[in-house]
């Protein structure tokens, strides 16, 4: 497996999103929990250890990911309409203060990447999104950044460290979908969070839980 540089999170390392749905697809499940271990590398030959319907991550020695089948009990927020979710993007956190500008999902620096800005809603988060593809490995991406800036604050920057997604339908490319983000707890520099992709028809079509965890960003160049 190999992460191309181009689908950077935090600058020299794999976007959380990506990495999980990339590892998501050895293990073959309906919904699958993705623990990260450590910074996946980019531009660099990884190798997978799926067994058992289990899949492991290693580069060399080291372990950078794990993915099991798992099962989510999530019960997403009202549903924000694409004109709602459109008209807040302009109060999009990143476009002030982002400690990660060049994140291929939610990077303001990128226009190579996905685009998302994710702006405040009463419950959360919410921005548009329009697949190109019906990648499922971009249902992962387009999961992970909403959730996070839930709980992103200036001075506050977090990373993915674990992401659970569950499938239940299928993305329309080059249609409008919305994703929301919201929080569900959190325990000291650890947050909770959730997140709920939205069809074309209001329909859901994956939700995902995430764990994110407060870090310096000079750990990451930034």
């Amino acid at each position: 497996m190999r992460i191309a540089g181009r689908f950077n999170g935090p600058p020299g390392s794999g976007n959380g999103g990506v990495t999980c749905g990339k590892l998501a697809a050895y293990v073959g499940a309906p919904a699958v929990e993705v623990t990260l271990r450590r910074p996946p590398p980019l531009d660099t030959d990884l190798r997978v250890d799926a067994s058992d319907g289990s899949a492991r991550l290693f580069d060399g020695d080291l372990l950078v990911a794990e993915a099991v089948p798992t099962s989510l009990d999530l019960e997403p927020p009202a549903a924000v309409s694409p004109e709602a979710a459109r008209a807040v993007e302009a109060s999009y956190g990143g476009l002030a203060d982002h400690p990660f500008p060049t994140c291929f999902v939610c990077g303001t620096a990128r226009s190579d990447g996905l685009g998302l800005r994710p702006g405040p809603v009463p419950d959360g988060t919410a921005c548009t999104w329009t697949p190109s593809s019906d990648d499922p490995v971009m249902v992962w991406a387009a999961l992970d950044c909403p959730a996070g800036w839930t709980v992103l604050k200036p001075g506050r920057p977090l990373v993915l460290g674990r992401m659970a997604l569950e499938l239940r339908g299928r993305v329309v490319p080059g249609e409008v979908h919305v994703v929301q983000g919201w929080i569900t707890g959190e325990d000291g520099r650890k947050v909770h969070t959730g997140s709920v992709l939205r069809g074309p028809d209001g329909s859901v079509v994956a939700v995902a839980r995430g764990t994110w965890f407060e870090v310096d960003p000079a750990t990451f160049g930034a």
